[in-house]
């Protein structure tokens, strides 16, 4: 108990006079332990940077060094080339004058099939040249003719359309004989020529055969559309100019007159369309 109350307080050396022990400078060891690490990774720094450097060239060596086929060919094998008879020459000095064999195949090659084609039509042989000229047909027109006198067509005389008996002799033939050509009004209609180019057309209601003078009134007038009635093969025609009008024959005379429904005018407005007469 004495010696403890002699023993001033550390915590107030200035009261006592006591004062702590300075021969140890406090943290040394952890001085130490700091030195040794710093030593050691550096240490370690050098020896990486050694063993690099020897790597690096040890790759080098080997790359710069040649690669034979014994390091490529499976198994190890090295294959050598037959040396030639002249082995001081060098090896292809003589390839620009004489060239390589090409080496023939082990088994010949099977060529595709051709595909078949097919034969191409021989052309027609040429007939031989008659000895005379063939007369051509001296007409391609048409007839009209009616259907209750079958016996009588149209027919141009003395400028007039009438209901004729057509007999043997060329000139009547040929005034019973007309070329249909489209409507000189209207294309889907039809128009009458004779012979000698004069159109068919209705003056004062009356067929008759003129001249064209070019005018709107005298391609109206010899322009007719047909109509097909319920005869099976005729037809009737009708004026452009004058819907309703139809032509009829009456008297055996052509004419343009209004529609009626009976039996004769039926009879006497059809007419079937035939083969020329001429």
């Amino acid at each position: 108990m004495s010696e403890q109350k002699s023993r001033p307080p550390q915590d107030r050396p200035w009261e006592s006079g006591w004062a702590p022990d300075t021969t140890r400078a406090p943290g040394t060891r952890r001085l130490w332990l700091a030195g040794a690490l710093a030593l050691a990774t550096i240490t370690a720094c050098a020896t990486a940077v050694t063993v690099m450097d020897q790597e690096a060239g040890e790759q080098d060596n080997r790359a710069a060094e040649p690669t034979t086929l014994g390091s490529s060919a499976p198994g190890g094998l090295i294959s050598f080339a037959t040396p030639s008879k002249g082995g001081a020459e060098k090896a292809g000095a003589d390839r620009g004058t004489h060239p390589s064999p090409t080496p023939a195949s082990s088994a010949p090659t099977a060529s595709p099939s051709p595909t078949p084609r097919k034969k191409a039509p021989k052309p027609p042989k040429a007939s031989p040249a008659p000895s005379k000229k063939p007369k051509p047909p001296s007409s391609h027109g048409i007839s009209i003719r009616s259907v209750n006198f079958s016996d009588r067509y149209w027919r141009v005389r003395d400028g007039y359309v009438r209901l004729d008996r057509i007999g043997s002799g060329p000139e009547q033939r040929e005034d019973a004989t007309f070329q249909r050509v489209a409507g000189l009004s209207d294309s889907s209609c039809y128009s009458f020529t004779t012979a000698d180019g004069r159109y068919l057309r209705h003056r004062s209601f009356v067929l008759v055969a003129d001249s064209n003078d070019g005018s709107s009134l005298f391609r109206q007038d010899a322009t007719f559309c047909p109509r097909v009635w319920s005869r099976s093969g005729t037809l009737t025609l009708e004026s452009v100019n004058y819907p309703g009008r139809f032509l009829r024959h009456r008297n055996f005379q052509l004419r343009l007159d209004p529609f009626e429904n009976s039996h004769q005018f039926y009879a006497d407005a059809s007419f079937q369309i035939v083969s020329g007469l001429d």
